[in-house]
């Protein structure tokens, strides 16, 4: 929490939310990450230029901000191995509750979907506890 900057996150969820609602108004479909990308791996001809689109608009957005906005520097202090597990653990984790974060916690919960406030739920506790045993009980990080 050192370098929080409650303006810039402020902003940054706002954007978010923004973005959720056109995309949903746009498409009339929710803006969940998990299941835009699964419709890539087993693609659907129909579906597959809105997809690549929102998949090639997240992975150029940081990008385009680092050209014009400045240098982003990032560090990731783990192992190769550990990163690629805590990935197959998300993925896993997406399949198991029917969809991620942007889908339950941003969409999901702002319709007042049960199962999304369920879900969201369960991500944040088992991210906290997650972190207090890596943390605090194992001593990792």
């Amino acid at each position: 929490m050192e370098n929080f900057t409650p303006v810039a996150a402020l902003a940054g969820g706002a954007m978010i939310g923004f973005a959720a609602v056109l995309f949903m108004w746009l498409n009339g479909r929710i803006a969940g990450v998990s299941s835009i990308v699964g419709g890539l791996i087993i693609p659907d001809k129909a579906n597959l230029p809105w997809r690549a689109a929102f998949i090639i608009g997240l992975i150029s957005a940081p990008i385009l901000y680092g050209f014009f906005g400045g240098p982003v520097t990032a560090s990731i202090p783990h192992s190769s191995l550990l990163m690629l597990a805590g990935g197959l653990l998300v993925g896993i984790g997406t399949q198991l509750g029917s969809g991620c974060t942007s889908g339950h916690g941003v969409c999901g919960v702002s319709r007042f979907s049960m199962r999304s406030v369920a879900a969201t739920f369960t991500f944040l506790a088992t991210g906290i506890l997650t972190v207090f045993l890596v943390r605090h009980l194992l001593g990792w990080g």
